[in-house]
């Protein structure tokens, strides 16, 4: 059975280079309420039946080969080659694999060993994007993260496989503090995926909790370029997703960020992309797919930090079932910003009756001299489409399922990933599958 220590045992084991920030974290953490997130005129996010007490770090011990992984993990990175591949499950790191053919100078390790064997780069980043200022589950991780993943691309190296990190929770009762650390140095270029995810939980009503509290921090450095691509699908148990996650561009730099979730009982992630300074362009471009009595919140900011830069963000999400989903994305442009240049939109499909989507585009601009729009929109399957197809001898259901995975395809395309584009659109088709009932007799509704 693995060890179950409590919060207190995990600050005492951290790190000497960071005892006294975790100490301070913990201190933050433990003060704080549990938080509830308000939309005005909207609906709430709250943690009122999510038994924290409860939940414990777990260790578990390293594994010989991917052969060895939880199955949800071999599924999702099947035979491919990476980089680097970093596994953690609970609060362990139980894998790494690092390519032999990576450039000199690139590091592929767990945080840990990063500040025992390389802390000159890791302190230089850690923490200065995300900390307790963002709230309860931001400081506890700060306090209690073991394991975590650290990824270094030094300047001018090219790196054409892709880093992979892989965050999974097998069981429940599982308190799992996550962190990635990623920096793509001067002029460097590289691919990163993250996944987090969790096989359906087995127990007696099928709701077990856990909870992933993660922090992702990604820096892509003067003329770097990087694609960062976040898939969650924490499966039909009750995993509870409270995380933050920021990429962060430098001078010329240029970052493209897809996020996509795809399942887990609660989530409330907040998604931040910063153009930090001059020529710094970003895309961001995600999907998200509720089903049953999911909770999805998510909060996204396009941040302008400095002017001469450029973002365009755009979303797609459906909902199904009884399900709840929350998109409001932000665009920031602060003082001194001058010509920024960003666009955001967001579209997303009610599949049911009983689910409810939210789409909540808004604009922050403290200069003159830029341009920020945005665009937000939530509707149904097109009955005028559907007819169409039908007139063209195909059947409705097929109708209905084409046109849903038509609404994503032009974000997945963007990916120019074969094999995650592969695992959403197969993803997606399951939850058309699993909801086919209900969505079939809402269209039919109409």
């Amino acid at each position: 059975m693995p060890a179950e220590p409590d919060h207190r045992n995990d600050v005492t084991a951290a790190l000497s280079p960071i005892d006294a920030d975790r100490k301070a974290a913990l201190e933050v953490f433990e003060a704080a309420e549990m938080p509830t997130w308000r939309r005005s005129g909207f609906w709430t996010t709250n943690l009122r039946d999510f038994d924290f007490d409860s939940l414990r770090p777990r260790h578990y011990e390293p594994v010989a080969s991917r052969a060895d992984l939880p199955q949800v993990v071999q599924d999702a990175i099947q035979g491919e080659e990476y980089a680097g591949l970093i596994v953690q499950n609970g609060a362990s790191v139980v894998y790494t694999e690092v390519a032999e053919d990576n450039p000199e100078g690139v590091i592929v390790c767990s945080l840990e060993d990063a500040f025992a064997n390389h802390p000159e780069i890791a302190a230089k980043y850690y923490g200065t994007r995300v900390g307790t200022q963002d709230g309860k589950f931001a400081a506890g991780n700060a306090a209690l993260w073991t394991g975590g993943a650290f990824i270094y691309v030094p300047p001018k190296a090219e790196v054409n496989k892709p880093f992979q990190v892989v965050n999974v929770i097998e069981e429940p009762g599982v308190a799992q503090y996550a962190r990635t650390l990623a920096i793509v140095d001067t002029s460097a270029s590289a691919q990163l995926r993250e996944y987090n995810l969790a096989p359906d939980f087995p127990s007696e009503d099928g709701t077990g909790q856990a909870l992933h509290a993660g922090v992702t921090e990604i820096f892509v450095n003067a003329n770097a370029w990087a694609k960062v691509k976040t898939f969650q699908d924490w499966g039909a148990g009750g995993v509870h997703d409270i995380s933050t996650k920021r990429v962060t561009i430098g001078r010329d730099g240029h970052a493209r960020w897809f996020p996509i979730h795809l399942g887990g009982h609660l989530t409330k992630q907040t998604l931040d992309i910063i153009t930090a300074e001059p020529g710094a362009d970003m895309r961001h471009n995600g999907v998200y797919f509720t089903q049953g009595d999911e909770h999805l919140d998510l909060f996204t900011t396009d941040r302008h930090e400095s002017g001469d830069t450029t973002g365009d963000t755009v979303w797609k999400g459906a909902a199904t079932g009884n399900s709840r989903a929350s998109y409001e994305g932000l665009i920031e442009i602060i003082e001194h910003a001058k010509n920024s240049h960003t666009y955001l939109q967001t579209h997303s499909l009610l599949l049911s009756k009983n689910a409810k989507v939210d789409a909540i585009p808004s604009l922050i601009v403290k200069v003159d001299d830029v341009s920020a729009s945005h665009g937000g929109t939530v509707g149904e399957v097109d009955e005028d489409q559907v007819f169409y197809m039908r007139t063209r001898g195909i059947p409705r259901e097929q109708a209905i399922q084409i046109l849903v995975e038509g609404f994503f395809e032009p974000v997945i395309t963007l990916f120019e990933d074969e094999h995650l584009e592969t695992l959403v659109r197969e993803r997606i088709a399951g939850k058309l599958a699993e909801a086919h009932d209900d969505i079939i007799a809402y269209a039919a509704s109409k």
